[in-house]
C-alpha cells in the first residue's frame, strides 16, 4: 500500500518556504521604498516628490506601496522615522565612542552636528523640511514632535549627568541652540553654525554647573 507523503504546509497557509519567501519579498520591497523615499524626499521635499517617482526609483508596483503603507502620508512618516533612527544611531554612537564623560558628550553633540552639516548630502532638518507646508495638526505633527523631543531629552539627560543645577532648563536651552544651528547651517549655508552653538553651549553649561 502506498503511504501518502506528509507536508508541513497547507492549501490555506502555503509551505513554510513559500511563506518565508513572501515575507522576505515584502521586507525587501519595503526597504527599497524607504531607501527611494530617503533619496528623493530628503533633498527635494516630501511635497514636491510624487508617489510615481518613488515607486519608479524603488522598482515596485504602486499597489505594493499602498499595500505596505496605505498612503503617501504613511510612507512619509515611515521615511522620517527611518531617517531619524539613522541619525540617532550615528550621534549616540559617536558620543559614546569619542567622549569620556557627560560634559564632553554634551558639548560633543555640536561637534558631530558640525561634521554632519558639512557633508555634501546634508539638507537640513528632515522634519522642518517636511512640515514647512503642513497645517497644524497634520499627520506628520506627532512624529516631528517626538523627534524634536528626543533631542531635548538627550540634552536634559546629559545635563543631569554633568551636574547641572536645573537640567530641564539647560536641556531646553541647548536644544534651541542645536535646532538653530541645524537651521542656520542649511538656510545660511553657515558651516560654522555648529561651532558657534558649541561655544554658547559651553557658556551655558559652565553657568549651570558653577
Amino acid at each position: 500500500m502506498t503511504t501518502a507523503s506528509t507536508t508541513t504546509g497547507s492549501p490555506t497557509t502555503g509551505s513554510p518556504t513559500t511563506a518565508s519567501s513572501t515575507t522576505g519579498d515584502r521586507q525587501s520591497a519595503r526597504e527599497r521604498l524607504l531607501a527611494a523615499a530617503e533619496e528623493l524626499f530628503y533633498p527635494e521635499g516630501v511635497h514636491t516628490v510624487g508617489i510615481d517617482r518613488v515607486i519608479e526609483r524603488a522598482g515596485v508596483a504602486k499597489a505594493t506601496l499602498y499595500s505596505l503603507f496605505g498612503s503617501k502620508d504613511e510612507l512619509v512618516r515611515a521615511y522620517l522615522l527611518r531617517h531619524n533612527q539613522t541619525w540617532h544611531d550615528r550621534l549616540t554612537g559617536e558620543l559614546t565612542a569619542r567622549y569620556a564623560d557627560p560634559r564632553e558628550r554634551l558639548v560633543g553633540v555640536f561637534d558631530v552636528l558640525g561634521e554632519r552639516s558639512a557633508e555634501i548630502d546634508f539638507h537640513g532638518c528632515a522634519f522642518v523640511n517636511a512640515v514647512a507646508e503642513t497645517p497644524p495638526g497634520g499627520p506628520l505633527e506627532g512624529v516631528c514632535d517626538s523627534a524634536r523631543g528626543w533631542v531635548t531629552d538627550l540634552f536634559t539627560d546629559l545635563a543631569r549627568q554633568a551636574g547641572a543645577a536645573d537640567p530641564v532648563a539647560l536641556g531646553r536651552q541647548l536644544a534651541l541652540l542645536y535646532h538653530g544651528a541645524t537651521l542656520s547651517a542649511r538656510m545660511d549655508r553657515d558651516l560654522t553654525a555648529a561651532s558657534t552653538a558649541r561655544a554658547a553651549a559651553v557658556t551655558l553649561l559652565d553657568a549651570a554647573t558653577a
